[in-house]
């Protein structure tokens, strides 16, 4: 009986040893593989911020937001969302841009964006041999990575689009692209995940442990306190990361007009002019001066019209001026020769943050675990901002995100570093 006794406590320490050993391997060395953080601090509610907090939300992540004015206060308020490959020239920002045009689309089909993702064509149109040779390189380029484009001849084009003027040579139409309103995008975001946003709080600067981690944030409502912490402030990003050689503000102006219905139900898609691929830079070579000017007219569910824009080098993002709505409306005109019989509502002007090589800061700061950047995108947040999100989301829970953002990394300026 005393060996039978023997044996059945020596069986049933054995199972206890081989229980707790799995349980170990289930929980303990995933989370020490890829730890998860229990909360994290983003910094900024712009529309990178909102889809971050969003996907955190998802995984259970305990998520506060901080933000100096509102949700998509600054750069997202003032875009024209355009969530479109149609402007991208091959490479990163190309499938970047792709995998974002298809995050939207199934963020349509599961709900969380209906009726705020509008998908449609963009035209692009030449009216100059300049510019259709321009137009026609392009388009062979769009091809070559996957994106399905039409050319339309003068005659073609004139009856897909009546409502553009004659003296349109071609166009390319660039399919599967689509439309959304920045700030509908991050209320719908920030409801759907119930996260804390902060309103007018300023982040100063981060605190860093001994060991190198970020264990708070620096506010003017004192020091915040997360697991992990990102930066998704746009252009307050230079400030908090020591990198105003890296990053510059670049102003658009944008023009409103009042709805006429007729007009815009004659436009199946966006009209972008082939001098705004020159503008945004978006040609091998292309130099953006001071003041660039490139043609979008935009129909909008409203049955108004968004026109722009510019590209500056300026950071007053508060005013307009006369020499710049003169310039939009009268290329405007010129293409869509009706806009001339309906009225100008308003004009406004945002600033974007632009990276001094073209591509984005998303990923995590070198030599700090704990802290995620996702600024610099200009002109493409609102179409890169749910992806960047998710991407972001993964890297900050341990895990490998499926869009490559070595092209991205932050690593690339070695000027980077905290502001403490």
């Amino acid at each position: 009986m005393q060996t039978q006794g023997h044996d059945l406590v020596s069986t049933l320490d054995e199972r206890t040893s081989n229980i707790r050993a799995t349980i170990e391997n289930v929980l303990v060395l995933p989370l020490s593989r890829h730890p998860s953080p229990r909360s994290v601090l983003i910094i900024g509610c712009g529309i990178v911020g909102a889809a971050t907090a969003f996907f955190l939300a998802r995984r259970g992540v305990d998520v506060t937001i901080i933000e100096r004015e509102g949700p998509a206060s600054a750069a997202t308020g003032a875009a024209d969302g355009a969530v479109s490959v149609a402007s991208k020239r091959p490479g990163p920002m190309m499938v970047a841009a792709l995998s974002g045009v298809a995050l939207y689309r199934e963020l349509l089909g599961d709900g969380t964006l209906t009726d705020l993702f509008k998908p449609r064509s963009t035209f692009v149109v030449a009216a100059s041999d300049a510019e259709c040779a321009v137009l026609e390189a392009h388009a062979g380029a769009l091809r070559g990575e996957g994106v399905a484009v039409e050319m339309l001849a003068h005659e073609t084009l004139i009856a897909r689009f009546p409502a553009l003027s004659s003296n349109v040579r071609m166009g390319a139409e660039v399919k599967g692209d689509g439309h959304a309103i920045g700030y509908r995008i991050v209320n719908r975001l920030l409801s759907l995940s119930g996260v804390t946003v902060l309103r007018g709080v300023e982040a100063y600067h981060l605190v860093e442990a001994a060991d190198g981690r970020i264990v708070a944030v620096a506010t003017s409502r004192g020091e915040l306190s997360a697991d992990a912490v990102v930066i998704a402030a746009g252009n307050g990003a230079p400030t908090l990361l020591n990198c105003d050689g890296v990053m510059k503000p670049r102003k658009g102006q944008l023009l409103v007009t009042e709805r006429a219905p007729a007009l815009n139900a004659s436009m199946p898609g966006s009209i972008m002019s082939g001098r705004y691929l020159l503008s945004k830079g978006s040609q091998k070579g292309a130099e953006v001066s001071a003041r660039g000017y490139g043609l979008v007219v935009d129909p909008l569910v409203t049955g108004q019209f968004l026109i722009g824009g510019t590209r500056e080098d300026s950071d007053a993002r508060q005013t307009n001026d006369l020499e710049a709505v003169r310039h939009i409306l009268t290329d405007a005109v010129a293409m869509v020769p009706g806009l001339a019989d309906i009225r100008l509502l308003r004009a406004f002007a945002g600033v974007r943050t632009a990276v001094i090589d073209g591509l984005p800061l998303v990923g995590r700061l070198p030599g700090r675990n704990n802290l995620f950047v996702a600024a610099g995108f200009e002109g493409d947040g609102i179409c890169l901002g749910p992806v960047m999100g998710q991407a972001i989301a993964a890297m900050a829970c341990g895990e490998t995100p499926s869009l490559d953002l070595s092209s991205f990394d932050p690593a690339r300026f070695t000027s980077l570093e905290v502001a403490a």
